[in-house]
């Protein structure tokens, strides 16, 4: 189970990567597509270290790590390959992959320092609770990684280039939508962590 649960992480983790060019509105939400992606990244590593440990979660949080420089160095190479004749959407292929160094070395950065503090507080807290109230260290770990991670990745890219009020407001706007996410998935949590143990069980 743990195989699946893995690649499950990293291929949301890269899927994320490439749906944050797409901006999405819903009411007053302006957001990118990631944001309905990346938030369960949280969730399966929590699902991760509930079922395997610490070391476990923390190894697939390095994983999906090295695998995004993968990705960046190896997009990279292909946007600047020369296009052939024939293929006439280098411009739009460079402005959907290509990506700023700034925000690309935003999203590394607020990755790992979120997903490590997703890891220490979910087993922080499990050190106190043992295997009851799954839900609180579901929600409290998710919670406040997403609020590290929202605020570093938003200020990286965008400090300067929008007004702080701005900046400020898409912290808290994208933070909203995640909690809600994060709520919302705990019964996912449950689920998968059941299953996994009844596999592995096996």
């Amino acid at each position: 189970m743990f195989i699946y649960l893995n690649a499950l992480f990293v291929g949301l983790l890269l899927l994320s990567n490439i749906l944050a060019v797409k901006l999405f509105q819903i009411g007053e939400f302006i957001l990118p597509g990631a944001a309905i992606v990346y938030v369960v990244t949280y969730l399966l590593t929590d699902v991760i270290g509930e079922v395997y440990g610490k070391n476990t979660a923390r190894k697939t949080v390095q994983a999906g790590f090295i695998t995004q420089l993968l990705a960046v160095f190896f997009i990279f190479i292909v946007v600047h390959l020369p296009a052939a004749p024939a293929f006439g959407l280098q411009s739009e292929f460079e402005q959907i992959l290509g990506g700023s160094f700034r925000v690309i070395a935003a999203s590394l950065l607020s990755y790992i320092a979120s997903q490590h503090l997703d890891v220490s507080i979910f087993h922080r807290l499990r050190a106190s609770h043992g295997e009851k109230k799954l839900w609180i260290r579901n929600n409290v770990s998710t919670m406040t990684s997403q609020l590290i991670d929202t605020s570093l990745f938003i200020t990286i890219a965008f400090w300067g280039i929008v007004p702080l009020r701005v900046l400020l407001g898409m912290i808290v706007t994208q933070y909203i939508f995640k909690l809600i996410i994060a709520i919302i998935d705990t019964p996912f949590a449950y689920l998968l962590v059941k299953w996994a143990r009844k596999l592995e069980a096996k």
